[in-house]
């Protein structure tokens, strides 16, 4: 009995070579088995019965035993009963979720809370008076079904409060597989409907979706014993593949999106016929009216809340009905009956090449619903008839991003792209080829190499199939080529620089192409994820919109001077130390403003230790020095908005610069407290890359992140001799990507080479100075809890 015990708490070495329904089955068994025997005879009038998961012989390493014990009212030995079986349990373990009721007390309780009820619709018995048992299962499933109008409504609400919290198993990198829209309890849910008579029992392609998500969730649940979630991790996938044997985490990716989506539509059209048959039941005299037919479009109507076909519509004829049906349905919310869309899967042929301009219109049509067309999307990509249209879809369905900076899946990227470009119609010139362009941006993430080079090579053939002219291909391509552009240069160059203006405007080429990149590169951010785009981001990126168009038109770009007026009025503060904090128009950001007394090199390297002491992160920082004093300002992120403390900064500071302050001590600590706060799997190794395209030299670092980074990087710079102008800091997910505008007194103006290029000596010497600072920060990190 012990030893089962100690199973049932979840010690994965105990199945070793079982997985899926086999590993379900036997913990199922040993849970029975341990649960009879502890249950033991203790005559008629008391029954012990296992409910939800365990109900339905589901369960996980780790799992919960829900269980009832149901008696007739007339027993005195409930609570002794009652305690033979949950003291052990406990003294095991083995976790727990159980009552003690009589069959009204259960039913009542079934009655007002949801989960109660959808648990005893899955009751089983495990030992004990059989009547009492089935009499306790046949009065909650009669009371479910008479109930059906008032409980059902509930359900759904409950579902989609699931999907508001923890967002969709089908598009997320790291999705919760019970609870996200798609996932277990939406199975649950369908199942639910059918006990109550409503609907059919879920099809047999939602049980292999089911399947799918078990088999994945019980790795999860063995690899994570003591976390005690259903999350699949981007770091336990390669480990869920070996075990069940998938050619690597990709795979398991893709199976587990597909199971959601099939799950998810299967919920939505189900759930909506439900909701329409409750509607029309409760009107009277509904079944004596005919039905109203609504023409929407050219063999298109709507008929009992429903997108149809015409009577007279002839699918097998008509390749541009698929969209034109698709564009109604976005356009008025109503979703695809499921007789239209299975007919247009089953006749509609494949769209002539090129395509009717008529249809191309349709599909942007479609696309400029915003929102209504992913959902609308989404049902043509069920049926088939997404691939069929774009076969080049099929490279990126389901195809996961390995960047935990990305949310979701790459085709439902490029869906919320054009869902968020939809916004932007109205602020340029050519809307369809905004649309296009956020539906196809990402497109060759599907196919090997580099993806903006794979997604030019499929556009230059995807875009004349659509029907577009030579001159509108060339637009897209460089949509496509350059999409990364604009968000690149703001955040990792410096924008006031004339290089960097001048180089946007010339890959842009004209006017057009930039204001189309400028709204496609916001609404690929906002797709992204929820740090991917903030009014900091948007600020720079319309700043440099705006100067390199100043330069396509042919005008000077605004540039700040060398140093403006209030930077000189700032240098010329008295005092050996001078800071000041003050707050940005961009929320939660405020500059940091340090003046010192001398000229000094490392004042970067040391303003950042404080300030990554002070929990602010650096965005930028420039710095700027005259008559023998410097001036640091940095553009930084509070937590939670919160001012910054100026009185500690300027202790702080004074400590560092004088020595009293230990910076690498105390940064020591901080990277302990920020590592256990972190969770990655193996990181690249960090990268140092030079850029000579401007006018001063480029070090660019890319390098895993962790607090203190830019101190490190800014301190080795400092130890090489190279003056830190600019730092322009971004953050990637779970890396950071600096650059640092640098003049160098030993090939500066006076040397034998121009400024803006370092020697190939120099360019070692650095390289190897920085890579040394950040490798021994890694190793503290390690040390401090930070890495695998």
């Amino acid at each position: 009995m012990d030893a089962r015990l100690q199973a049932l708490r979840g010690r994965a070495d105990e199945f070793p070579g079982l997985t899926g329904s086999a590993l379900r089955k036997a913990l199922a068994e040993l849970a029975d088995a341990a649960l009879a025997d502890l249950f033991g005879e203790p005559g008629a009038g008391i029954a012990l019965l296992a409910v939800g998961g365990y109900g339905r012989r589901e369960p996980a390493f780790g799992s919960d035993l829900d269980l009832v014990l149901v008696h007739d009212g007339r027993r005195k030995d409930v609570s002794a009963v009652a305690d033979a079986i949950w003291y052990p349990l406990w003294d095991a373990g083995v976790g727990l979720d159980h009552s003690v009721r009589t069959v009204d007390e259960a039913v009542t309780v079934a009655d007002t809370d949801l989960k109660a009820a959808l648990g005893l619709l899955d009751a089983r018995l495990i030992r004990g008076d059989t009547g009492l048992a089935a009499k306790l299962v046949d009065t909650v499933r009669a009371r479910w079904r008479s109930r059906a109008s008032r409980r059902l409504p509930e359900l759904a609400l409950s579902v989609n409060e699931r999907a508001r919290r923890t967002g969709e198993v089908a598009f997320l990198l790291e999705p919760d597989l019970k609870d996200s829209r798609g996932g277990m309890r939406d199975v649950q849910a369908l199942k639910a409907l059918a006990a109550a008579w409503v609907a059919e029992e879920p099809p047999p392609r939602v049980q292999q979706a089911y399947e799918v998500l078990l088999d994945v969730r019980g790795e999860v649940r063995r690899i994570g014993q003591g976390r005690g979630q259903d999350r699949l991790l981007l770091q336990d996938g390669e480990a869920v593949a070996a075990a069940l044997g998938y050619p690597d985490s990709v795979a398991v990716s893709r199976a587990v999106a597909d199971a959601g989506r099939v799950i998810s539509w299967t919920w939505d059209t189900t759930w909506y016929r439900v909701a329409a048959a409750q509607r029309s039941n409760s009107r009277i005299g509904a079944g004596l009216r005919r039905p109203v037919r609504r023409p929407l479009d050219e063999g298109v109507v709507e008929q009992d809340g429903e997108i149809q076909l015409a009577r007279d519509a002839d699918p097998g004829n008509d390749p541009g009905l698929v969209l034109r049906a698709a564009a109604a349905a976005a356009r008025t919310g109503i979703p695809f009956g499921r007789y239209a869309i299975d007919r247009l899967a089953q006749e509609a042929p494949a769209m002539p090449a090129p395509w009717p301009e008529a249809a191309r219109d349709d599909l942007v049509s479609l696309l400029a619903t915003g929102d209504p067309a992913i959902r609308v999307m989404e049902s043509l990509d069920q049926v088939g008839l997404l691939e069929r249209l774009i076969p080049e879809w099929a490279a990126v369905r389901s195809r996961p991003q390995r960047n935990p900076y990305h949310r979701y899946t790459v085709d439902r990227h490029l869906l919320e792209a054009a869902a968020r470009a939809a916004a932007h119609t109205r602020d340029v010139d050519r809307p369809d080829l905004l649309l296009l362009g956020a539906l196809l941006h990402d497109i060759g993430k599907g196919y090997p190499g580099d993806h903006t080079d794979a997604g030019i090579d499929v556009v230059r053939e995807l875009a004349p199939r659509l029907g577009l002219p030579p001159e509108d291909t060339e637009i897209l391509l460089a949509m496509i080529r350059h999409h990364l552009l604009l968000v690149e240069a703001a955040t990792r160059r410096d924008i006031d620089d004339t290089a960097t203006i001048e180089s946007v405007a010339a890959s842009a080429g004209s006017v057009r192409v930039l204001t189309l990149l400028h709204r496609l590169t916001e609404a690929d951010a906002q797709a992204t994820g929820p740090t991917a785009w903030n009014a900091w981001k948007a600020r720079l990126v319309s700043e440099l919109v705006q100067r390199a168009t100043a330069v396509l038109d042919g005008r000077e770009p605004p540039c700040p001077p060398a140093l403006s007026d209030r930077q000189i009025a700032l240098l010329a503060l008295p005092g050996d130390l001078t800071v000041q904090v003050n707050p940005l128009p961009d929320e939660g950001m405020f500059e940091i403003v340090v003046v010192t007394a001398d000229d000094r090199v490392g004042l970067l390297a040391t303003t950042a230790g404080v300030l990554a002491l002070n929990r602010l992160d650096v965005r930028r920082a420039s710095a700027r020095s005259s008559a023998g004093r410097s001036l640091l300002q940095a553009a930084v992120a509070a937590p939670h908005g919160e001012r910054p403390d100026l009185q500690r900064l300027q202790t702080d500071l004074r400590g560092a610069i004088t020595g009293s302050l230990d910076l690498t001590a105390r940064l020591a600590g901080r990277e302990q407290d920020y590592a256990s706060s972190r969770r990655r799997s193996t990181p690249a190794p960090p990268q140092v890359i030079f850029d000579d395209s401007g006018s001063v030299p480029v070090v660019e670092v890319r390098a895993p992140d962790r607090a203190g980074v830019l101190h490190r990087i800014a301190r080795a710079l400092a130890e090489t001799g190279l003056d830190v102008r600019t730092a322009i800091v971004a953050t990637l997910g779970l890396d950071v990507v600096d650059a640092f505008y640098v003049e160098d007194p030993v090939e500066g103006p006076a040397g034998t080479r121009p400024a803006a290029v370092l020697s190939g000596e120099r360019r070692a010497e650095v390289e190897s100075v920085v890579l040394a600072a950040l490798t021994a920060g890694a190793v503290a990190g390690a040390s401090a809890g930070d890495g695998p």
